[in-house]
């Protein structure tokens, strides 16, 4: 706790982590503008923003109210998605950011999934469960990382998609399982939830199993940010 109020302890650390998020989105933006592939530019965002989040969960209260108030700070880029989807806001460096070809409504979309699940994984699971751990870093590693990989090594294609890559399949459920079991020890260190061999497996087939949905073409056509979130907080309600 920052100070022995620990009302105020939690306004201050909304403050901090708030704006630590969008120096982060600054960030992306700067480079955006400067010229980074857009892809790998989008790619940046979508894996740091929510596990850069969940660094900044020890700094609130064990209770709801912390929860509520951490989900601030996704919950105001929940709004930023739906004014620059809509068209009411004007933000080129977000589009250009956050977009795959430019066009504003894409915000309605991957980026709006991502800051839902992002805010309900802390408002519903916070940092005591490991559902909220799995989604996230499947989420953000995990997916992030498939993309980034796949179209640098994904020479050999999955005989089911030929969208998607075999490496960036391998990569998703690495990263995803990886980050996992880090936030994992990361938590535990503050003693909010227990480490060990079988939270590790648990993870494990999370990450599996989310990679293996992303994989096949329905994700393609609905959207990764949307499938990876569901079966990675279906299959990690069912097994942790």
């Amino acid at each position: 706790m920052l100070y022995e109020n620990s009302l105020v302890s939690d306004l201050f650390a909304a403050v901090v982590c708030c704006g630590v998020i969008f120096a982060f989105l600054l960030l992306w933006q700067v480079t955006a503008k400067c010229g980074v592939d857009q892809k790998l530019n989008r790619k940046l965002v979508h894996i740091s923003i929510g596990l850069v989040f969940m660094l900044c969960w020890p700094l609130f209260s064990a209770g709801y109210r912390g929860a509520i108030l951490a989900a601030i700070t996704p919950g105001v880029n929940i709004i930023r998605m739906l004014l620059i989807g809509s068209g009411i806001w004007k933000d080129e460096a977000t589009v250009k950011s956050m977009s795959r070809y430019g066009n504003y409504r894409e915000l309605l979309k991957g980026p709006l999934y991502y800051a839902i699940t992002v805010t309900l994984a802390c408002v519903v699971y916070w940092r005591t469960s490991p559902i909220g751990i799995a989604a996230l870093c499947n989420l953000c590693a995990g997916d992030g990382l498939a993309d980034v990989v796949g179209r640098r090594l994904g020479r050999k294609k999955l005989p089911y998609n030929r969208n998607k890559s075999i490496a960036g399949s391998v990569a998703m459920a690495t990263a995803g399982f990886l980050s996992s079991v880090g936030y994992m020890y990361y938590f535990s260190y503050f003693g909010y939830i227990q480490d060990g061999w079988g939270m590790i497996l648990r993870f494990l087939v999370v990450s599996l199993a989310s990679a293996l949905v992303e994989s096949l073409p329905i994700s393609t056509e609905l959207d990764d940010n949307l499938t990876v979130s569901l079966t990675s907080i279906f299959i990690g309600s069912l097994i942790f």
